[in-house]
């Protein structure tokens, strides 16, 4: 039996109907067309879906659609300013952090979480704030070196 939710979604109210089974990850992506989150390993191990909810960075894959009542949640899609790109997206692509893509969102969210709590962490607090992301291709010393790149950038904004 399907549940109609509503919720902020990236600043936008948004309501979707679901059913009991189904994933925030699942609603994203296929009710709402916002594909940036992916499924990686389906088991909250790997980071690919991350998405911020009420503040919080969570995996949407272990998140039930339903319990996005009422809730605030931010997705990689919110996060450039029309065709601005966020300083994180600019400095991903200016340090060669992304190849394949499938973790960049999941990368770029936990980054935000990060710099909203802490604007200006040590290599090692990034480097623990990442750690839940998971990435085949690039490795990760161009993740944090765009991580702590942004940060001063931001800090100077």
């Amino acid at each position: 039996m399907s549940q109609l939710v509503s919720t902020i979604i990236n600043n936008d109210s948004v309501e979707f109907a679901c059913e009991a089974h189904e994933t925030l990850l699942e609603v994203l992506r296929d009710r709402l067309g916002l594909t940036g989150a992916k499924e990686g390993c389906g088991t909250g191990d790997c980071g690919a879906c991350s998405v911020i909810l009420d503040g919080a960075l969570v995996c949407s894959c272990l998140v039930l659609g339903a319990e996005a009542q009422d809730r605030n949640i931010e997705t990689v899609e919110g996060m450039a300013d029309g065709a601005k790109l966020h300083p994180l997206q600019t400095k991903f692509l200016e340090h060669a952090a992304l190849q394949c893509g499938i973790c960049t969102p999941g990368f770029l969210i936990a980054a935000k979480a990060l710099l909203t709590n802490n604007p200006d962490p040590t290599e090692e607090e990034i480097r623990y704030a990442l750690a839940g992301n998971l990435c085949r291709c690039t490795g990760y010393d161009k993740i944090v070196r765009a991580v702590q790149d942004a940060a001063k950038q931001m800090r100077r904004a």
